[in-house]
């Protein structure tokens, strides 16, 4: 049986979140969950995960995972919210370790913060496979964007983040640290040796020359029309074209309190002694 998927596009972070469900059970996951952040004011607000969660709520899902295809660099993960609202464990790929040692340095986030990827619940390795209900899904290590990336294959569906975007915009970023286009494009490689059917659902969709936001393509549809992968491009020369495009491109501009909180998988910073919880910007670092 099919899976249900039902989609939900951040207008703010133009992002896309997911509730993947078996039909036959009712058991669902939760893929890339947004909570919402004005950064001008430095507030969280819940409306994009109350949205998620209202919809699980109608269809009598049950919440078995809250899964994360990386630490994202453009919104913050509403996971605990979902958490505390459903239940469920959650779940990223298991070199999370890498960017948290990372960027633990960046932010000097001091000994207590845990580099191991102990605040999730569960960490995934290349090739797992778990279950929610009755269907089957599969990891895969995907790398390139950052060091933790990781696809979620269940049937005929795939979640890949962001490592491919619609076939008009073409390919994740890789210069943020620890990123590696070389990596990205073997990490592409695999995903196109997927069916030709296979349905890729992705993280993020800009609208480019002012279409009608997509986030649904094929692996078929990526071969044949994606504009940084068409005509044969070989790794070198797609990774020349990747490190000098994204040398011409800005910061996200959510990375610095997003990492901060997705790295700890979605909970604030420790709060000081008045009981206010503070994001830092470190100056000069990225």
């Amino acid at each position: 049986m099919q899976a249900e998927i039902h989609s939900f596009f951040d207008e703010a972070t133009k992002s896309v979140s997911y509730i993947l469900a078996d039909p036959a059970s009712k058991r669902c996951a939760v893929i890339d969950c947004v909570l919402d952040f004005d950064i001008r004011a430095a507030r969280t607000s819940t409306d994009s995960a109350d949205a998620l969660i209202a919809c699980v709520r109608e269809q009598g899902y049950e919440l078995e995972w809250i899964l994360e295809t990386h630490v994202h660099a453009d919104h913050l993960t509403a996971a605990p919210y979902v958490k505390s609202a459903l239940g469920g464990a959650t779940a990223i790929g298991a070199n999370v370790a890498k960017v948290q040692e990372t960027f633990a340095g960046v932010f000097n986030a001091g000994p207590d913060f845990a580099r191991d990827g102990r605040q999730f619940d569960r960490l995934f390795a290349d090739g797992e496979r778990f279950k929610i209900g009755e269907l089957e899904v599969e990891v895969m290590h995907t790398p390139g964007h950052t060091p933790a990336c990781i696809t979620y294959v269940v049937g005929d569906a795939a979640f890949i983040g962001d490592t491919l975007f619609m076939p008009d915009y073409g390919t994740a970023r890789c210069d943020f640290p620890n990123g590696d286009s070389g990596q990205l494009y073997r990490s592409i490689q695999r995903i196109l040796a997927l069916p030709e059917e296979t349905r890729l659902f992705h993280c993020h969709d800009y609208g480019p020359g002012g279409r009608d936001y997509a986030w649904e393509s094929t692996v078929g549809q990526q071969k044949r029309e994606n504009i940084h992968l068409k005509d044969g491009k070989s790794e070198q020369d797609f990774a020349a074209f990747r490190d000098e495009r994204d040398a011409t491109l800005s910061m996200p501009a959510l990375i610095l309190p997003a990492v901060q909180v997705n790295m700890r998988a979605g909970q604030l910073p420790p709060t000081e002694d008045n009981g206010v919880s503070y994001l830092k910007l470190p100056v000069n670092q990225l």
